[in-house]
């Protein structure tokens, strides 16, 4: 891949991101799920982020859990090789590895020690409902190619330590599929974010789930709503506060 395609942008305070012009790019499904996942478990000791990308929620989650060990599986060579990079741009080679796998083969004897949080960005089109995109990365990003949250849920129950956090996000208008897929396996909402793109949309552009596992210190489920632009497109609070999360302060982009 050559490096005349790629672009070099602000993920945190310090750190960077490659990615593709024309691929799949960082977006708010990565921001909001780390946001959330670094919320809900803010000192992990292991992380595993199922079908990471290019390694965008690793990289933020890794940002602000200093000493969490961080893992990562993605299926496609292309950002498995972008991912590893983006580790070694940011100085994590120490305590951050990828493995170039698919998540539906993932096991709790694969070597990964049991994971306090397990994060995911699944696509959320099933197959069928959408034109697949020539370009093989932005196609896996939208299209369930490789599966959809159920597998990701499935998944990350077959690896979380016992008192662990599953965050995941998914399409906000089908909010059964994630509560069908975490019954399935043994997991248990206890967060819903809905996150509207700007107040007043008919639809919230997707949903984060924060999951754990029955019986693990449960709570009622909160349902939250939230929007990232008002009314006349500003951002509000609640998103300038995702980015400063992320030492983003005073950035408009």
């Amino acid at each position: 891949m050559p490096d005349d395609e790629l672009t070099s942008d602000a993920l945190t305070a310090d750190f960077r991101i490659l990615q593709r012009r024309r691929g799949h790019r960082f977006s708010l499904d990565d921001l909001a799920t780390a946001w959330a996942a670094a919320s809900a478990c803010p000192a992990p000791r292991v992380v595993l982020d199922l079908g990471c990308g290019i390694g965008s929620v690793l990289l933020m989650v890794g940002w602000r859990c200093r000493e969490a060990r961080l893992f990562g599986i993605e299926a496609q060579e292309a950002s498995v090789e972008l991912a590893r990079r983006n580790i070694g741009l940011n100085g994590l080679a120490g305590r951050a590895s990828i493995e170039h796998g698919d998540l539906r083969d993932l096991t709790g004897d694969r070597g990964y020690p049991p994971c306090d949080l397990v994060t995911g960005t699944p696509p959320y089109l099933p197959r069928g409902t959408a034109l697949l995109s020539p370009d093989p990365q932005r196609a896996a990003a939208r299209i369930e190619l490789r599966g959809g949250v159920e597998d990701y849920l499935a998944a990350a129950a077959r690896v979380l330590a016992e008192e662990g956090f599953v965050v995941v996000c998914a399409d906000g208008r089908f909010p059964a599929r994630v509560l069908k897929g975490a019954s399935e396996v043994g997991l248990v909402p206890v967060r819903r974010l809905d996150v509207f793109a700007r107040a007043g949309a008919g639809d919230p552009l997707l949903a984060v789930w924060t999951l754990r596992r029955r019986g693990a210190g449960l709570a009622a489920l909160s349902h939250e709503v939230i929007a990232m632009r008002d009314e006349r497109g500003e951002r509000t609070e609640v998103s300038l506060g995702m980015r400063r999360f992320f030492g983003l302060e005073g950035s408009s982009g």
